[in-house]
C-alpha cells in the first residue's frame, strides 16, 4: 500500500506523456496523450487536441512536440497512431483516404476520442484536429465527414487534396461521397467549423506527391498544382466558393517540415482554446 507521499507505480503512466494504448475497438490502432499532471477525474473534462500523424507515423514526437501547449492551454493532447502496413505489406496511405478495406479510420478515431473521454476525462462533443502532410489529407476528409464534432481544423500542406466539390469524382473532389461513406456533407456544420490551412512558403519539392501511377496517385491530381502550397491553395479556393471562411498561412522560410509550422498552429487552436466558457 503507498503512503500519499509515494507515487502510484500505475497511475503514473496515465498523466503526463502516456505510453501508447490499444484501441478497445480496434486493437490494431494505438494512441497517445499528453494529460496535464494535475488534471484527475474529479476536476471539470478538459479540451481535447487531436494531432493526427502524416506517412511517418511520428505520432510520439508529436504527442512531445505538444506537451507545454497542453500544460498552458490547459488541454488533453491525443496523437493517434494507425500503423504501416494495415491489410498490405508496406501500404502507407491508407488513413489519408478515410476507408481501406472495410476499416473506417473516420469512425475508429471517434472511437478512439470517446474511450480518451471515458478514461482521461476529456470532452468529446467536439475537439479540436491538425494533421501535417498525410495528416493534412485525413485532416480535411475526415472534415467533410464529421464537422459536428470538430471544434476547430488545422490543415498542414496535404500533397493530395479533396476538393469541396461533387462534380469532381472522389478523392479529388467530393463526387459520390454519400454512396462512399453514407454520410451526407453537411455544408452549414463545416461552414461553422474554424478552419486554417497551413504550409511552409519552401513546401516546393515535388518528388513525392506528382508520382503518376503510384499507390495513392489519380488521374487529374496534377490539375491542382505542381507543389504542396499550390494545392493548399486550390483546396482553400474550394473552400471559399462553398462559403466556408480559411485562415491560410503560408510559413516563411520553412519547407516540409511539420515541427516548424507547429507554433503558427498552436498560435490558432490557443485563440479557440480561450474563447471557451
Amino acid at each position: 500500500m503507498t503512503t500519499p507521499t509515494e507515487p502510484d507505480a500505475q497511475g503514473a503512466h496515465f498523466i503526463g506523456g502516456t505510453p501508447f494504448f490499444a484501441s478497445q475497438h480496434d486493437q490494431r490502432l494505438s494512441y497517445a496523450l499528453y494529460v496535464p499532471k494535475d488534471h484527475n477525474a474529479q476536476a471539470a473534462p478538459l479540451p481535447l487536441v487531436v494531432v493526427q500523424h502524416g506517412t511517418g507515423r511520428t505520432a510520439e514526437l508529436y504527442r512531445d512536440q505538444w506537451k507545454q501547449f497542453a500544460i498552458d492551454n490547459r488541454c488533453v493532447i491525443l496523437t493517434p497512431l494507425f500503423p504501416a502496413g494495415l491489410g498490405e505489406p508496406g501500404e502507407l496511405h491508407s488513413f489519408k483516404f478515410l476507408e481501406y478495406r472495410g476499416t473506417r479510420f473516420d469512425l475508429e478515431l471517434l472511437h478512439i476520442v470517446d474511450e480518451v473521454g471515458e478514461r482521461f476525462n476529456t470532452e468529446t462533443d467536439r475537439f479540436l484536429l491538425h494533421g501535417y502532410s498525410g495528416g493534412g489529407q485525413f485532416a480535411h476528409r475526415f472534415a467533410y465527414a464529421h464537422p459536428d464534432k470538430l471544434a476547430g481544423i488545422s490543415i498542414g500542406a496535404p500533397g493530395r487534396i479533396t476538393q469541396l466539390d461533387d462534380s469532381l469524382p472522389w478523392w479529388l473532389g467530393t463526387g459520390g461521397f454519400q454512396e462512399r461513406f453514407g454520410i451526407e456533407i453537411d455544408l452549414e456544420a463545416l461552414r461553422a467549423v474554424p478552419v486554417q490551412m497551413v504550409v511552409g512558403a519552401e513546401d516546393i519539392e515535388t518528388w513525392e506527391i506528382n508520382n503518376a501511377g503510384g499507390p495513392n496517385w489519380m488521374d487529374g491530381a496534377e490539375m491542382t498544382g505542381s507543389t504542396r502550397v499550390e494545392r493548399l491553395e486550390t483546396l482553400r479556393a474550394s473552400f471559399e466558393a462553398q462559403g466556408v471562411a480559411v485562415r491560410f498561412d503560408v510559413v516563411p522560410g520553412v519547407a516540409h517540415k511539420g515541427s516548424l509550422v507547429i507554433p503558427v498552429v498552436q498560435e490558432f487552436m490557443a485563440e479557440l482554446l480561450s474563447r471557451r466558457t
